[in-house]
């Protein structure tokens, strides 16, 4: 993966084969403790979405390589995230090899030439949105993230899934991986009068 400062990712992986990644509530909080050391330096983190079996970062991208002396790029922090946690997932499953698929992906939100079909899950399988602008797609996949939960039927409401930004940005919950202020600055969100599908609603 090569990251280029200003540009907006959608970052994502799967368990290999499609095998869960999160078995317990203390594993996606694990992860997300992981977040903050291996991404925050690079990134602010305008979305999130951790789900049974695979995960969703939408990031604008700050630095695309660390400022310490032993000079690591954010493809390999990345890496390395996701092998630690694959150890420590390894070790409670008492399992080995692979947990996560070979390769994380990165979709440029900001650029024509990275650009792909924006994608809905739907009972149907995968659709696939080829009409949208370059500068509706960040919004798209912001969007996209907050209602997987709901699109993967494990919620009726995205506001019912604990691991999302979802409850940051229309709950009151104050969490710390979001950069609201850069979302607000590109648009994204509007200081919480409306939800992700254009209504507001956070009833828990």
């Amino acid at each position: 993966m090569i990251f280029e400062e200003k540009h907006l990712y959608h970052i994502y992986n799967q368990g290999n084969n499609r095998q869960r990644i999160f078995f317990t509530r203390d594993n996606y909080v694990f992860f997300l403790k992981k977040i903050r050391p291996y991404i925050l330096p690079y990134a602010d983190i305008l979305a999130w979405c951790l789900m049974p079996n695979h995960f969703h970062l939408m990031v604008s991208v700050t630095h695309q390589m660390s400022n310490s002396k032993m000079t690591r790029t954010f493809s390999d922090s990345i890496a390395i995230l996701l092998r630690s946690y694959t150890r420590a997932i390894n070790n409670q499953e008492i399992r080995t090899g692979a947990l996560f698929k070979p390769h994380t992906q990165a979709v440029c939100l900001n650029e024509s030439k990275g650009i792909t079909p924006a994608f809905f899950n739907t009972a149907f399988g995968t659709s696939l949105n080829v009409h949208i602008t370059e500068k509706e797609y960040p919004q798209v996949c912001w969007n996209y993230i907050h209602n997987n939960p709901l699109s993967a039927g494990l919620v009726s409401r995205p506001e019912d899934w604990e691991f999302s930004s979802y409850r940051d940005y229309f709950c009151g919950r104050n969490g710390k991986l979001i950069n609201k202020d850069r979302a607000i600055e590109l648009g994204l969100y509007s200081s919480g009068l409306y939800s992700s599908d254009g209504v507001f609603r956070c009833i828990l």
